[in-house]
């Protein structure tokens, strides 16, 4: 049989399941234990193997986003989970243990986000077309991890719930003046304006999110309680009694966490309190996937709690919460899958075939990276002052119910909060 660069690679990786290769030639290896589903992937020349076997973290990607690996018997998710599930800590060979020494070296040069680089960051990936995220989000266009109440809870209620679970940590009072952080498509900042007679002031770096946060508020009605802005984070003044971010301490970067923190510190009052929602790692620092920093979120990084807290602790702040939700983003985001590969046609008409495979690799890796690898999502709870909350959770818990409820509709919420 003719020789395969893959062959090693897949020989030392796939212990269990049931996985066959066809090369370019119509040659076959079959790798595992031949237990479970069969996925039969197949690579288009001798080119594509070498680029997969030095370089598994990023060619695999690239080789599916460009029609030269394809998956004929199962689909890409299936794929990246045998390959998950059967992969160690560390990388399979020495080669691929100093490729990824070398992005883990070179991660903060990747994580200069100046002001110019973030804003560009931001155009990249959420300023491409407002459509494709209609076709698999929410109505609110939720873009951040669910809220899972049950096994069999709908996207819609999942985001529902996760808006009610961060109002309730942010103990909302009227008069409040609430910032949000990365206000995305604006569902967040409008479900909390909603609460109670509260003003929100919403801040995004994409010129798309901005124009469609606008419209929203002046479609609903809410002109004069929020304000979305076109803004960095730091560059903001003022003072605020509730800060928000949900989904975008992600794009920070490691450099700027130091920074980050001190604007919180500093736009938030003596009293205030703030929540920040992020995803998160839980076996230490690392590196960002090269597939996802390349084609997705360039400048993006997902912390452990170590490289976080550090920082927090030296801007004065006080953590009085830490929550982490484990398995609420891979449903999420295969609920996301799903709905975008559902909509294919309609991607393909609206950015190409290229894209939709590029966009499905990172849905599918993303999800079986929370289901089988150390990726986990965090909410941080920060004052000022020790006095700035109650003394247990349980005005969390009555908020929440108080919440659901009344459908999430005029609450106010401070009632429950006392």
């Amino acid at each position: 049989m003719k020789w395969s660069p893959l062959a090693a690679l897949f020989n030392r990786v796939v212990r269990r399941g049931n996985l066959c290769h066809i090369d370019g030639s119509g040659s076959t290896r079959r790798f595992g234990n031949g237990e479970g589903k069969e996925i039969v992937f197949r690579t288009a020349d001798l080119r594509t193997e070498l680029r997969i076997a030095a370089d598994p973290y990023l060619a695999i990607g690239e080789a599916y986003m460009d029609g030269q690996l394809t998956v004929e018997q199962g689909d890409i998710y299936d794929f990246i989970t045998l390959l998950l599930d059967n992969a160690g800590p560390s990388a399979p060979t020495a080669w691929i243990r100093g490729v990824e020494a070398m992005r883990r070296l070179s991660r903060r040069l990747q994580q200069i986000n100046s002001l110019n680089r973030s804003s560009r960051n931001a155009k990249y990936h959420y300023d491409i077309d407002g459509a494709i995220y209609a076709l698999f989000l929410d109505e609110d266009r939720q873009y951040s991890c669910g809220y899972f109440t049950s096994d069999d809870a709908s996207l819609e209620e999942a985001q529902r719930a996760k808006k009610r679970h961060i109002a309730a940590k942010l103990a909302i009072r009227p008069g409040d003046r609430i910032l949000d952080i990365g206000s995305g498509w604006g569902g967040l900042c409008l479900y909390l304006a909603n609460l109670s007679e509260v003003s929100v002031t919403g801040i995004t770096l994409s010129p798309e999110q901005l124009k469609y946060s606008q419209q929203r508020a002046a479609n609903d009605g809410y002109e004069g309680r929020v304000d979305f802005r076109l803004q960095d984070y730091r560059k903001l003044e003022g003072a605020f009694d509730r800060i928000v971010s949900v989904g975008m301490f992600e794009h920070v970067g490691i450099n700027h966490y130091g920074a980050f923190f001190a604007k919180i510190r500093d736009l938030l009052t003596d009293d205030g309190v703030a929540v920040i929602h992020s995803i998160g790692r839980s076996d230490g620092p690392g590196a960002s996937n090269p597939f996802l920093q390349r084609y997705i979120f360039p400048g993006g990084y997902a912390p452990a709690l170590s490289e976080v807290l550090a920082r927090v602790e030296r801007s004065g702040l006080i953590v009085t919460d830490i929550e982490i939700l484990r398995m609420h983003y891979a449903k999420t985001l295969r609920l996301w899958r799903e709905r975008f590969v559902r909509n294919w046609q309609r991607a393909t008409e609206l950015k190409g075939e290229q894209f939709c495979r590029m966009w499905e690799f990172y849905l599918a890796g993303a999800e079986a990276a929370f289901q089988y690898q150390h990726m986990m999502v965090f909410q941080i709870q920060l004052v000022k002052r020790q006095d700035a909350l109650p003394l247990t959770r349980d005005y969390m818990i009555d908020t929440e119910r108080q919440l659901k409820a009344l459908k999430d509709q005029g609450l106010g919420v401070q009632r429950a909060a006392e």
